[in-house]
């Protein structure tokens, strides 16, 4: 079972960016697909953007253009970069793995974003 630690999260004034990370106990190379959701108090987990092993990225509308997903395979590491922060950004952000294009989601504990002045 693979297992995923997320950092990076915490209190940014509006406007701000931030990098969260995510780092895997097994070989990223052997995940088929790495993603970041984020989920607000009461609302439905949200996929905000992916990256296949083959480095295929994919982003919800709602934050083209401001996020943006990476990878460091020697690093087992994935990374979110957010920019210029808006209050709706406060969440938590949770990172996912696939190993395989139907397998389950395995997830990490979740970071805080909160995104305040």
């Amino acid at each position: 079972q693979v297992q995923l630690m997320e950092s990076g999260g915490g209190l940014v004034p509006p406007g701000g960016s931030l990098t969260l990370s995510c780092t895997t106990s097994t070989s990223i190379t052997d995940i088929w697909r790495m993603a970041w959701y984020r989920q607000a108090p009461d609302n439905q987990r949200e996929l905000v953007a992916s990256i296949t092993v083959d480095n295929r990225i994919r982003y919800t509308d709602s934050v083209q253009g401001r996020f943006s997903i990476s990878r460091d395979n020697a690093k087992n590491t994935v990374y979110l970069e957010i920019n210029n922060l808006t209050p709706e950004d406060t969440n938590i952000y949770y990172c996912s793995c696939k190993k395989a294009i139907f397998g389950a989601d395995t997830w990490g504990q979740g970071t805080q974003v909160t995104v305040s002045s």
